[in-house]
């Protein structure tokens, strides 16, 4: 047993991000699952947690942290080693505008084209129209953060991936479960991109076992 527990299941994209973050930055944790597509998010236990019935939660250092972009910076700023965001103000806002780009519009648009194939009942149904701007979306998206990285490996704005890498890996995971996997990786510089993700042994350790 640690001081710190995260409530989530693996198979959310978020609580990969968060599982991601903790490993890299070697801070020991228990998890409690919480699965959302089995409606336990909004069960009352888990409502006291989040009122909105979201994952992650984490109980860290006497405190309930809710949201993944507050509990990462906190991660950030309590264990600074090595680091998810870059130190140069430029390239840290231009990951930072990824990182928000990602959260406002991305999940949304890939989340969108995966239920499609993946949750249809969770959607209301296939919608075709419905799909297909999601995947217009989804590739407005990856032009802008493939722009924002520039010549650095990562989105995250370093050598090594960063926050809005571990955003961004666990969508485009499911994202290539799907047939329309391809309409989003064959955009310029994301294929290159998501072969070193993928070869990232912190993303591929937290690869969720959805059998």
């Amino acid at each position: 047993m640690t001081d710190t527990t995260l409530y989530g299941f693996d198979g959310s994209t978020y609580v990969r991000t968060l599982r991601c973050v903790l490993a890299r930055k070697g801070i020991a944790y228990d998890q409690v699952p919480v699965n959302v597509l089995a409606g336990e998010t909004r069960q009352p236990e888990h409502l006291a947690r989040h009122p909105f019935g979201k994952v992650p939660v984490l109980d860290i250092d006497g405190m309930r942290l809710r949201e993944t972009d507050a509990i990462v910076r906190y991660l950030e700023a309590r264990n600074p080693e090595p680091a998810m965001f870059p130190a140069d103000a430029r390239a840290r806002a231009k990951a930072d505008e990824s990182a928000a780009l990602i959260n406002n519009y991305g999940y949304g648009a890939i989340i969108g084209f995966v239920a499609y194939h993946l949750f249809p009942d969770l959607v209301g149904g296939k919608d075709e129209a419905a799909r297909k701007s999601s995947i217009e979306a989804a590739q407005t998206l990856a032009k802008l953060v493939i722009e924002n990285k520039g010549d650095a490996p990562f989105i995250g704005g370093g050598d090594a991936p960063g926050y809005a890498d571990y955003l961004l890996g666990p969508l485009v995971a499911y994202a290539t479960m799907t047939e329309d996997g391809p309409a989003l990786v064959s955009v310029d510089g994301m294929q290159s991109w998501w072969d070193r993700l993928s070869a990232d042994e912190t993303f591929a350790a937290t690869e969720p076992d959805l059998g």
